[in-house]
């Protein structure tokens, strides 16, 4: 992996993700050089300065972008907002749970994501998922009439805005498919602004999007398919366990045991993916007490759960994951029993995606997870 700020895994992670997701090496060595030195104090130190040095990036994004626009140059100006959101909510995703401003910090992004769409995307628009008297938030990008849609949900510390900038949606909607990206209890606008929390029962979730993309009458109802990254990837092979309309299944990221994970975490083994680690988890989780939230996590395992899994199923998993065992996939790949159609991918050092969920060579690996799934709707 790429390593901007040596020794600091935390920071090398939101650089190679901002990179890979449409990021210019020039743009994010602006945002970073400022703040080299301070990396060197860990991961947790300098996450103010950190906002501020990315945030004066996307300010000089942001009023070209204006320029443009009011020149008629849409196109470069939506290039410029998309370039800006990918590196504010990297940034954002960085900064402590208690930071003052970050509620503003993330609307910005939403207001960003926006423009972005109304200028170089009107495929993509904004819509709400009703769930529980309230709804999800989620971004849908139609890949026109009657297509296959895959549903695509984040993890611990990432937001729709990164599920739409990371490429993955176009690369979908290049193979004819359409993707509705939706910020889950405890994750991105649903958190920050919804105050829904994460939940070991992930299928209510996912009754709630099949249910919303049948109402919409624009998607195949025989193929909808779910696919989840990260912390998504215990929460997909959840849901497709015991909501038996969707299609298909993708754990990008093989998180089997996240509850033993954490408990790693606590003896300082294996990375982290985010700064103020544990009161991020606690936001997320909805819990105040660390002893509280450990005994919950136990429950975040997918052992008796993916043998539940009757579609086909594709694990997809980097051979240097710091963060969670290579071992967690084999373990969900051996469990899938009754899956018609498994299929372990581990991705190699050699190849590239052998990081985290691939955000080494992101665009490697959801290439190839787009066409295994063009494959299967075939």
């Amino acid at each position: 992996m790429f390593e901007y700020f040596p020794g600091n895994y935390v920071w090398n992670l939101g650089v190679v993700a901002a990179l890979n997701s449409g990021g210019l090496i020039d743009e994010v060595d602006r945002a970073c050089r400022p703040i080299r030195d301070l990396a060197a104090q860990g991961s947790d130190v300098g996450t103010a300065e950190l906002m501020a040095s990315w945030t004066a990036v996307v300010d000089d994004l942001q009023a070209g972008a204006e320029a443009d626009e009011r020149a008629g140059r849409r196109r470069s100006a939506g290039q410029r907002y998309l370039r800006a959101t990918n590196y504010l909510i990297q940034a954002e995703r960085m900064q402590s749970v208690h930071s003052p401003g970050r509620r503003a910090i993330y609307q910005r992004c939403l207001d960003l994501m926006r423009k972005t769409f109304d200028l170089i995307d009107p495929a993509t628009t904004r819509v709400a998922v009703p769930f529980e008297g309230t709804t999800l938030p989620a971004y849908f990008t139609s890949a026109g009439p009657g297509a296959p849609c895959i549903i695509l949900w984040n993890g611990l510390d990432s937001t729709k805005e990164h599920m739409y900038v990371s490429g993955f949606p176009q690369e979908l909607a290049a193979r004819g498919i359409s993707t509705l990206m939706v910020d889950c209890p405890g994750s991105g606008e649903a958190l920050r602004f919804g105050g829904l929390t994460a939940r070991v029962e992930t299928e209510g979730w996912a009754a709630a999007c099949v249910d919303h993309l049948l109402a919409r009458g624009e998607v195949d109802p025989a193929r909808i398919g779910l696919v989840g990254w990260s912390l998504g990837g215990y929460y997909a092979p959840r849901a497709a366990a015991f909501e038996k309309r969707l299609a298909l299944c993708v754990a990008w990221g093989a998180n089997h045991d996240w509850g033993t994970v954490q408990k790693r975490r606590l003896e300082r083994e294996g990375e982290r993916p985010v700064p103020h680690y544990w009161d991020h988890v606690l936001w997320v989780w909805g819990e105040t007490d660390l002893g509280t939230f450990i005994k919950k996590a136990e429950a975040v395992n997918l052992d008796g759960v993916v043998e539940h899994i009757t579609v086909p199923f594709l694990v997809a998993h980097g051979e240097n994951d710091r963060q969670i065992p290579l071992a967690y996939a084999h373990r969900s790949y051996e469990q899938a029993v009754n899956s018609p159609k498994r299929e372990l991918r581990v991705f190699t050092a050699a190849e590239g995606g052998a990081e985290h969920i691939g955000l080494d060579h992101l665009p490697h690996v959801s290439v190839f997870i787009a066409d295994w799934i063009a494959g299967e709707f075939a």
